[in-house]
């Protein structure tokens, strides 16, 4: 019997023109909700490093989720949404649309998986009509975002650890289904090499070189 076709879509830099957790903090610069003085340099900072695959996880993922601290989910929901109408939308290429399209038509299962976390990019799911989402969890105690982080970190290897957890709690596992995997960074090499399939999307420079080196499939959305 054929397998079953699961296909998992990185979000920021491959279906998105940008990167979610840099334009969010661009967003709340803007609003004067975060002071420019302390968050631009390391928000740049955090990027750069992150391209490289330098920057450690912990500290990435918990920089971009301290931005959240102190309010409830239902107490950002209105800039979380004009967030994604302002930013978000008009970023993600129609070529990243028509493939997310044909993928929800063709495979049995499809899913984004990104480092940025959960409530930040759900609604950028939902927009594409991704049903299913692995992302960084932020922690709420009390109703309230901590500004720190819950459970294993969706970036790096943890992308690969969460992926077989999600598989888990559906009752399946990897080894049901031929995986396609797009990302555009080395960030998500783990990722690629634990898929049948890996495609580089507009890659970063390591990952390009990965690709010419291993003969794997570039594809360009931008």
């Amino acid at each position: 019997m054929a397998k079953k076709k699961l296909t998992l879509f990185d979000l920021d830099h491959t279906l998105l023109t940008g990167d979610s957790d840099v334009l969010w903090c661009d967003f709340l610069i803007r609003r004067g909700l975060l002071d420019r003085a302390e968050f631009s340099a390391r928000n740049a900072d955090m990027e750069t490093r992150y391209k490289a695959g330098t920057v450690r996880v912990r500290e990435f993922t918990e920089f971009y989720v301290s931005t959240l601290a102190g309010r409830s989910p239902e107490e950002w929901e209105p800039l979380r949404r004009e967030f994604l109408d302002v930013e978000i939308v008009p970023r993600i290429p129609d070529a990243a649309r028509e493939l997310v399209e044909q993928h929800l038509a063709s495979a049995d299962l499809v899913a984004m998986t990104t480092a940025t976390n959960r409530y930040i990019t759900e609604l950028t799911a939902r927009h594409l009509r991704i049903e299913h989402l692995i992302a960084s969890e932020p922690e709420v105690v009390g109703g309230r975002f901590t500004g720190r982080t819950s459970g294993t970190l969706n970036m790096r290897e943890g992308k690969v650890v969460r992926l077989h957890s999600w598989l888990a709690s559906r009752e399946s596992s990897i080894a049901s289904f031929e995986v396609t995997a797009f990302s555009d960074s080395i960030n998500d090499l783990p990722l690629l090499l634990a898929a049948d399939r890996p495609v580089a999307v507009d890659p970063d420079e390591k990952l390009a070189a990965w690709a010419a080196e291993h003969g794997q499939p570039v594809l360009r959305l931008r």
